[in-house]
């Protein structure tokens, strides 16, 4: 196969749609992603695994050379869901324009395999000591099922794991954790004249609330990094629902909230707290509380800093190793062993908005920054 370029492949990618979500209605399948992802490697001498999960998506496991020392090139094949209306461009159809590269994933995280496979061609592959492997995930935005299927599956042979997520090419050795949860309480109605004749959960969760909230507190004083530049763990009180009349006494009543984790903060622990903490507002007043995990959640994650592959990436791009507050696959692949690190092209802050970009200047460096990994880790 002749070489495609950067730009070539980056309009390919992004012209096929893999929006992933909750809402089953935006939901789309990541297949022919991950099929013109093995399309491009394959010809470049790359075994190709096709590992189909639920909903017809599927993660992609491509391997170049053999041995246990290798290096994974990771990244996800979904994207958000977009209103296409806010976009000055179509969002599936590349436009270059202001030195940037417009388009929905380009800089989180579609662009990265693309500079994946012009670095690529840019080495003799036929003298790989160990294998360079190249993961392309489903459902990082939703569920994070695929990164979940590597970690459970438990056949990734490698050492070390570059994530390529938006960092502006700064390494990221730690980030925050993400629960995102739901407490739903259940009293009992009656007439609003009379309150002893109900129970009322709308009652019972300002309760709750003002516990959380005080927990909230501790947590800040327990907890604190400040590597991080919210140096705490935080809790969202985002969205209450409940009672149906004002004329009713409310039966039930429904929080949402999320939890972002701290390294060294537990979710199964934190989870089993806030229980505790629910159950003892809630004692005396006859209220049932079921607890609902809205998504599995992510834990936190961080790399010691003394380890190699931080201090390889620390000499590449000549920054010292930071913090992130959004959550990524790391926790998933460093479960298996592997010295992980998040480091890619484009920046968060314009990932999830309409126009989208990556910076035409980072494409040359990242490009650079892969062809010197994986001559460190996988050349002879």
């Amino acid at each position: 196969m002749s070489a495609i370029s950067f730009t070539d492949l980056l309009g390919r990618i992004v012209a096929q749609p893999s929006i992933s979500s909750a809402d089953a209605a935006l939901d789309m399948s990541n297949l022919p992603v991950i099929e013109l992802l093995a399309g491009v490697l394959e010809p470049l001498g790359f075994a190709i695994d096709i590992q189909p999960l639920p909903d017809n998506k599927a993660n992609l496991v491509a391997t170049l050379g053999e041995g246990p020392h290798g290096l994974v090139l990771a990244g996800h094949t979904d994207t958000v869901p977009c209103d296409e209306a806010l976009w000055q461009s179509d969002p599936f159809k590349v436009d270059e324009r202001d030195n940037r590269f417009y388009g929905l994933g380009c800089t989180d995280m579609k662009g990265f395999f693309a500079v994946v496979v012009e670095a690529l061609q840019r080495l003799p592959l036929q003298n790989f000591a160990q294998p360079l492997i190249v993961l392309a995930t489903a459902d990082e935005e939703s569920s994070m099922s695929g990164a979940r299927a590597i970690a459970n599956a438990k056949t990734l042979r490698a050492r070390y794991a570059v994530i390529g997520e938006p960092t502006n090419l700064q390494p990221v050795r730690m980030h925050k954790g993400v629960m995102m949860e739901s407490i739903r309480l259940h009293g009992q109605s009656g007439h609003s004249s009379n309150p002893a004749r109900g129970r009322s959960a709308l009652d019972a969760m300002h309760k709750v609330i003002g516990e959380l909230m005080a927990l909230r507190q501790q947590w800040g004083q327990r907890y604190q990094n400040p590597a991080f530049e919210v140096a705490v763990p935080t809790l969202n009180l985002a969205s209450i629902h409940g009672g149906d009349a004002p004329n009713r006494i409310c039966q039930h009543c429904e929080l949402g909230f999320d939890v972002r984790l701290l390294p060294g903060m537990q979710s199964e622990g934190v989870r089993s707290e806030l229980k505790q903490v629910v159950n003892s507002a809630l004692h005396g007043m006859d209220i049932q509380a079921d607890f609902v995990s809205l998504f599995d959640g992510v834990e936190a994650f961080e790399e010691p800093r003394d380890h190699a592959l931080i201090k390889t990436v620390e000499r590449l791009t000549g920054y010292t190793a930071g913090s992130a507050n959004f959550a990524t696959e790391a926790p998933m692949l460093q479960s298996l062993g592997l010295e992980t690190v998040v480091l890619g092209p484009g920046s968060i802050d314009c990932a999830h908005q309409p126009n989208e970009y990556i910076e035409q200047q980072q494409i040359e460096p990242a490009v650079q920054l892969v062809a010197d990994l994986v001559a460190q880790y996988c050349l002879k």
